[in-house]
């Protein structure tokens, strides 16, 4: 069984939805560039070889981006108030979890998907689950809304699959706990902004074992969806297998739940593996 790609009305009521494993789309989507904005819709608008500008909510700094001057105000504007809608817009549609939600990185996507050089551990061409290599996320959720901004009238192209449960069951025995010792060394490094979880390695690997298979990412139970321009959708991506296939000029904001917040914790990733290695995966 896959996940689905569900029209959705932006009311209050979504919680429910979001974790049985559906991605939820905004036909008409909550946010517009506006004319002053639309030059900064340019592959050009990156530094060197990055994919995406990013933009921290919490300190106003954005990276990646070859902006200067006013065009580079014009662009931290434009970050800044994808966040705050994009935040206003969580909070109407998901109440139950508006006291929880941490605001985590924005970042545009200008470059075209389809057809760019990047390793397979870097291949969002693959269908795979979200996970931090660098951030551990410990017992919270991944929760991401995406708008398509592009101006020429092109869809973000989607593969969806099959939902987390089917696809845990199928990747478990192959996962592995990591080495006493190996978080706090990571950590040590430098290599993590925190300590990683067993849960936190356990999907990592998830990520790259979906990702290397090849024969999995033509087999596996999917979907193709075509997010039309203009429209937004909203998914946990650790949970929901996606590959992103074509498109260019993406906003994306990232949020960060605990799990304890859910409606019915359950259906979390972290549960969902601890049922399946029948041990606890925090601490």
């Amino acid at each position: 069984m896959t996940s689905q790609v569900r029209p959705f009305d932006p009311r209050p009521g979504a919680e429910a939805l979001l974790e049985t494993g559906d991605v939820l789309w905004l036909r008409e989507g909550f946010f517009a560039v506006e004319v002053a904005e639309r030059p900064l819709l340019t592959p050009s608008v990156l530094a060197g070889a990055n994919k995406n500008v990013s933009f921290d909510p919490a300190t106003g700094r954005v990276s990646g981006a070859s902006a200067t001057g006013e065009s580079a105000e014009l662009l931290r504007g434009m970050l800044a108030r994808f966040s705050d809608e994009a935040e206003a817009f969580v909070r109407r549609a998901c109440p139950a979890y508006a006291d929880r939600l941490r605001v985590g990185r924005t970042s545009f996507r200008p470059v075209e998907i389809a057809g760019r050089e990047s390793s397979w551990r870097k291949d969002d061409t693959r269908l795979h689950v979200d996970s931090f290599p660098a951030t551990p996320v410990q017992d919270q959720r991944i929760l991401r809304v995406f708008a398509n901004v592009n101006p020429d009238g092109r869809p973000r192209s989607w593969r969806v699959g099959e939902d987390f449960q089917g696809l845990a069951a199928r990747f478990a025995p192959r996962l592995r706990a990591p080495m006493p010792g190996t978080a706090l060394l990571l950590h040590v490094l430098h290599l993590t902004k925190t300590r990683r979880s067993p849960y936190d390695a356990l999907m990592l690997q998830l990520h790259d074992r979906m990702k290397e298979d090849t024969a999995y990412q033509s087999a596996a139970p999917q979907q193709l969806f075509d997010f039309p321009p203009g429209s937004a959708w909203i998914a946990f991506t650790d949970q929901v297998s996606h590959a992103a296939m074509s498109g260019q000029h993406q906003l994306e904001q990232t949020f960060l739940l605990p799990v304890a917040a859910m409606l019915d914790e359950g259906r979390s990733p972290l549960r969902v593996l601890e049922r399946l290695k029948g041990r606890s995966l925090i601490g």
